[in-house]
């Protein structure tokens, strides 16, 4: 006889997130374990969720997201829910996602269960023991002291540490001596678009390490092949993907395509980079904006910002700046689609994991065009891929929405600045998440200090002053930030769509 099914559960990546390898993952999981999944897709808004979860009489609703814009959603989820009336419990899993963020942000707009699951491996034990009437009462009650207990801890952690003032943080900055450095000049400046680039110059570069914990695999390439618990399936997994990745590129499944720029640039107000025109540096095409690290550090340790590796405009030293934008995305749909069709998640899994390193192998391959040849600051960088991957050589590309510029809004100037739609095929959604999804965009910095770095928690002085410089309400920009401020923002509505 069929078993029944042990339970009904609706997923979605939510609104303004594309991000769907982990919750397809979790979602094939859980269906082998004999639960019932209705996978909803991504880009998912709050009231098709719920529609979806009263009319499929679901027994619990997952949210998965992975950039920081998609905590705040999950929150207005749970509000929705709040609202609603729903009882059904409420998991919450992706990269950006925490057990305090889960239990500091989301718990407490939400009476139902609200679970924090790390990886998709533990999804089905959180499942089983939900759908339990012996397990549920005792699993239920130790996630909620579990959360009460990290919303103590984190009250007692509020602000981690002293900050300085900006102004003062500006003063920490790292010290540089202008007068004696002569910044590289590119062998080009303006925007270079490369479509169609070949697949298996890209596939040189992958660096496998991640691939693997993609597929909840940990420990380094190629060691991880030859692991006692994991290798044989770190070796069957590596099989499956070499043969795939051989017929992406001989059939040529995905396009990739880069668009890279370099321009003319000074640092202003402290924190900002300013891009000009041409080199008489008279009009200004557009200016990115920085965070800087305010916690106090010792004597010997600088307040970094990213502006601090481009020559100030005051110093009459005249610097420059690349930005980039690579995907190796276009045309994967319909292929994710065909496998779909026949119910092959695996293969469906399997090309987006790769699209996704192959992405990233592009940006590794152009940042090491742009150091020899069209930057040209290092034309005799002898580095081996293995060194590359390590990330041993000057320069570095910190993209928006990472550490060392968390903000996810600067990907709208960066993507006008180089045209990026027509020149790369690739989008933003109203949360700045790129399409396709196998994407990376960037800035190129090549000061021989440079470093990637965190910026840390941020307050409320520097706040104010980056919505100022930016032209943006605070409110707003605080919602974009709000990962990394030192306090609590007064509760605002959800982040407005951007026009």
């Amino acid at each position: 006889g069929v078993q029944k099914p042990k339970g009904k559960i609706v997923i979605a990546t939510v609104k303004g997130d594309v991000h769907d390898i982990g919750k397809n993952i979790v979602s094939v999981v859980l269906q082998c374990n004999n639960f019932d999944v209705v996978n909803l897709g991504v880009m998912v808004p709050a009231e098709r969720i719920l529609q979806t979860a009263r009319d499929e009489k679901a027994d619990i609703i997952g949210l998965s997201g992975l950039i920081t814009p998609s905590l705040e959603e999950m929150a207005h989820v749970a509000k929705e829910m709040e609202r609603q009336g729903f009882k059904v419990p409420l998991l919450i899993g992706g990269a950006t996602t925490s057990r305090v963020h889960t239990a500091v942000k989301i718990e407490p707009n939400y009476s139902g269960p609200t679970i924090w699951v790390p990886d998709a491996s533990r999804s089905v034990g959180v499942c089983t023991s939900l759908m339990s009437d012996e397990l549920k009462p005792d699993f239920v009650r130790k996630a909620k002291e579990e959360n009460d207990r990290t919303r103590q801890q984190h009250k007692g952690k509020k602000g981690q540490g002293p900050h300085h003032s900006l102004a003062e943080a500006r003063k920490h900055g790292l010290k540089t001596d202008w007068q004696s450095y002569v910044p590289p000049a590119p062998a080009f400046l303006g925007v270079k678009a490369l479509s169609e680039y070949p697949l298996a110059e890209i596939a040189r570069f992958i660096d496998w390490t991640p691939f693997f914990q993609t597929w909840e695999l940990s420990g380094r390439y190629p060691k991880i092949l030859q692991d006692p618990i994991v290798g044989e399936a770190a070796r069957n997994l590596f099989a499956d993907a070499q043969a795939m990745l051989d017929r992406i590129i001989e059939e040529k499944w995905l396009t990739a395509n880069a668009v890279i720029g370099l321009f003319p640039a000074n640092s202003v107000n402290s924190d900002d980079v300013e891009l000009y025109t041409d080199e008489s540096r008279t009009q200004v095409l557009t200016t990115f904006r920085f965070l800087r690290q305010q916690t106090v550090k010792p004597a010997d340790r600088f307040n970094h910002c990213l502006a601090d590796l481009v020559a100030p405009r005051e110093s009459g030293v005249k610097d420059y700046i690349g930005g980039f934008a690579v995907t190796a995305g276009i045309g994967i749909d319909p292929r994710v689609e065909a496998f779909e069709k026949k119910h092959d998640d695996y293969n469906a899994i399997m090309l987006k994991a790769l699209a996704d390193r192959l992405a990233e192998a592009f940006a590794e391959l152009m940042h090491l065009r742009v150091r020899r040849e069209l930057w040209g600051y290092a034309p005799d960088e002898p580095l081996s891929v293995e060194e590359m991957i390590d990330e041993k050589y000057r320069g570095i590309r910190p993209a928006p929405g990472y550490p060392a510029c968390p903000d996810h809004t600067e990907k709208e100037p960066l993507f006008d600045l180089l045209h990026v739609p027509e020149n790369a095929g690739m989008t933003l959604t109203e949360s700045f998440a790129m399409l396709p999804t196998a994407a990376v965009s960037g800035f190129y910095f090549s000061h021989p200090q440079s470093q990637y770095f965190a910026v840390g928690k941020i307050d409320r002085d520097q706040v104010q002053d980056y919505a100022r410089r930016k032209g943006s309400r605070l409110d707003v920009m605080e919602k974009w930030l709000a990962p990394v401020l030192a306090y609590e923002a007064e509760e605002s509505p959800v982040v407005p769509v951007a026009a």
